[in-house]
């Protein structure tokens, strides 16, 4: 227990949780810290329970973490038979059960994290089946599992090229190696065009030019067709051909055989079809289906990590050794009547073995004459197609035979005869290495003797020169053969240039028009431009002066407005005091003394001072 909670602060004092916990604060955590500190270990696997717990009911937190739980194949440790126990421990934030939840959580989040990436996705909309009788919602439906197919398909790819290795510094330098390429061939282009708009007639050369790039598209595509057509027009004749050999075949045979031999082999070939139909292939069938629809159950499932792997391994174990234990005592029973029954199950068992075996042998038997039957009218066909004669039989064969072993006869002797060249060849390699070791004494003979004279290295000397001769005469010859070439080369550049120069001449007369007319308007264009400028600043300066008299305008309009507003105020100020006079001029005019103190303190409660409304109206403004 001390290691698990040992495992557990250190995990949470770790990057992305940083609690900096000890084991002694840890431990004494209230069941609501407890219950957001899973909570926020819950949020770090899925972003959706980022949740403060003090908001939702205690129960909603729980049956939160419970099917998040779930999604993450968490078994408690108790078992399913501690399934209200251990929620009830889980809405009331309990350490034995918040404890081995974070410890498990917090050993695998890389993984939990996928888990609960994919579980988005990959859980199924539980849909009864009385709604799917709806025709929308079944096709709405559908399309929502063929969606989610196409996630799984699409998520193996990214995880094969995830773990393919390819780098994204290279992908970069690709980019950027296309992006440069891309820049300079649009380059490319823009000159081009200049090139091209300085021709005359441009517009037409490119619309013949555009309309002969289709022509030729079109003439590729078209011989495309053509060598489509060709192709299956040679399998149709192939086809042909080995039906036409096929037919041929047939009809000899049934030359050949009688009926009572016809009738035996379709009795033969009707056993085995009825066999296959009956038993064979039905039984292949269904566990073709059993195995689809066990592969089926588990690409359903979320992917399994090591630790539900490790526990399903451990299940077949045990049940293997029940198994084992169940045989044991079965054996150990001895019962005779089982003996008997068990030893003819086995002998059934083996006969079946047997027949499915040899089965299988005369299937494979049959494919293989199927396959060598093809070849042998392919090779017929091809043969009858370079020249060669049909296939032989009967007399006819025995006569090739016959001519074969005459054949092989000569082909014996010629292997004697190379044999003997052979040997013959060996003898002379012999004398050649003789030959060879004589003149290289010969040579040291003469070269002891030109050392002796003081002539020494004349003979290299002299061989020496004869290669050199013969080395300069090479060189001669290449260097006569070079200069033709040079010559013929210059013949050629100096007619493209000419040919060149012939097509270049009319465009230089139409260039030099172009520039004489370019230095007439140029004058004109720079004196309107000059006329424009000049208006433009005149536009550009009345512009300015009539925006700086709008602006005054606007400010003597607000000083206005608020002096308006204030002498308003100033009015309703007047009139209210005028009344309070009109008033109070009353209250002095009445006879009675106790009606007037009266009536002063009433007014001067009532007329107690009151906001200037013309501060209020200023601030409105």
């Amino acid at each position: 227990m001390s290691e698990q909670l040992k495992l557990i602060v250190e995990q949470l004092n770790r990057e992305p949780f940083k609690k900096n916990f000890n084991l002694i604060t840890f431990d004494s955590l209230e069941p609501m810290q407890l219950l957001q500190t899973l909570n926020d270990v819950l949020a770090e696997i899925d972003p959706k329970q980022a949740i403060d717990i003090r908001e939702e009911m205690p129960e909603q937190t729980a049956k939160r973490m419970f099917t998040l739980l779930g999604m993450l194949k968490y078994k408690p440790p108790g078992g399913m038979s501690e399934v209200s126990s251990f929620r009830q421990g889980l809405v009331i934030g309990s350490k034995p059960v918040v404890h081995p939840i974070l410890h498990w959580l917090l050993q695998r989040i890389p993984e939990l994290k996928k888990r609960a990436y994919l579980a988005r996705f990959l859980v199924k909309l539980e849909i009864p089946a009385e709604f799917l009788q709806d025709d929308i919602i079944a096709e709405t439906f559908h399309q929502y599992e063929e969606l989610v197919g196409g996630f799984k398909t699409i998520h193996k790819e990214c995880e094969q090229m995830k773990s393919s290795g390819f780098s994204t510094s290279e992908i970069r330098r690709d980019i950027v190696a296309m992006e440069e390429e891309k820049d300079q061939l649009i380059k490319r282009v823009e000159r081009l065009k200049k090139r091209v708009e300085a021709v005359s007639n441009h517009q037409r050369m490119l619309e013949l030019a555009r309309q002969l790039r289709v022509e030729k598209e079109r003439e590729e595509s078209l011989a495309h067709q053509k060598q489509e057509q060709k192709n299956q027009l040679f399998q149709a004749e192939q086809r042909l051909q080995r039906c036409q050999i096929q037919l041929r075949d047939l009809q000899q045979a049934a030359a050949d055989e009688k009926p009572e031999s016809l009738m035996k082999r379709l009795e033969e070939d009707i056993k085995f079809n009825s066999y296959m139909v009956s038993e064979k292939l039905p039984r292949e069938l269904e566990n073709t289906r059993k195995v689809v629809q066990y592969l089926q159950k588990v690409a359903s499932e979320p992917a399994l990590g090591q630790a539900e792997l490790r526990e399903l391994e451990d299940k077949i174990r045990e049940i293997n050794t029940e198994i084992n234990h169940l045989i044991e005592k079965r054996m150990m029973r001895n019962d005779p009547m089982d003996d008997k029954l068990s030893l003819f199950r086995q002998q059934a068992a083996i006969i079946v073995r047997k027949k499915e075996t040899k089965l299988e042998e005369l299937q494979e038997a049959r494919e293989e004459l199927a396959a060598v039957e093809r070849e042998l009218n392919m090779k017929s066909s091809q043969a009858r197609e370079r020249g060669g004669a049909e296939l032989i039989r009967g007399d006819e064969f025995k006569r090739y035979v016959a001519k074969m072993r005459g054949k092989s006869s000569t082909y014996k002797k010629k292997r004697q005869e190379i044999a003997e060249l052979k040997v013959e060849y060996g003898v002379l390699q012999r004398t050649q290495e003789i030959l060879r070791e004589r003149h290289t004494a010969g040579q040291q003979q003469l070269e002891s003797l030109e050392a002796q004279r003081g002539i020494s290295g004349y003979s290299d000397t002299q061989e020496e020169l004869e290669r050199v001769s013969a080395i300069k005469s090479e060189l001669d010859e290449m260097k006569g053969r070079t200069l033709d070439d040079m010559s013929e080369m210059v013949k050629k550049l100096n007619s493209v240039i000419a040919e060149k120069k012939s097509a270049l001449s009319p465009l230089i007369k139409d260039l030099r028009a172009l520039r004489q007319e370019h230095a007439e308007l140029a004058p004109e264009f720079e004196q309107k431009k000059a006329q424009y400028d000049t208006c433009a600043a005149g536009l550009e300066s009345n512009r300015s002066k009539l925006e700086q008299e709008v602006r005054v305008l606007r400010e003597e309009t607000a000083q206005e407005e608020s002096r308006y507003h204030h002498i308003n105020c100033m009015r309703e100020i007047t009139e209210s005091q005028i009344e309070r006079a009109a008033d109070q001029s009353k209250i002095y005019q009445s006879m009675d003394l106790q009606v007037r103190r009266t009536a002063l303190s009433y007014s001067s409660s009532i007329y107690s001072p009151i906001p200037d409304p013309c501060s209020l109206r200023i601030r409105k403004v």
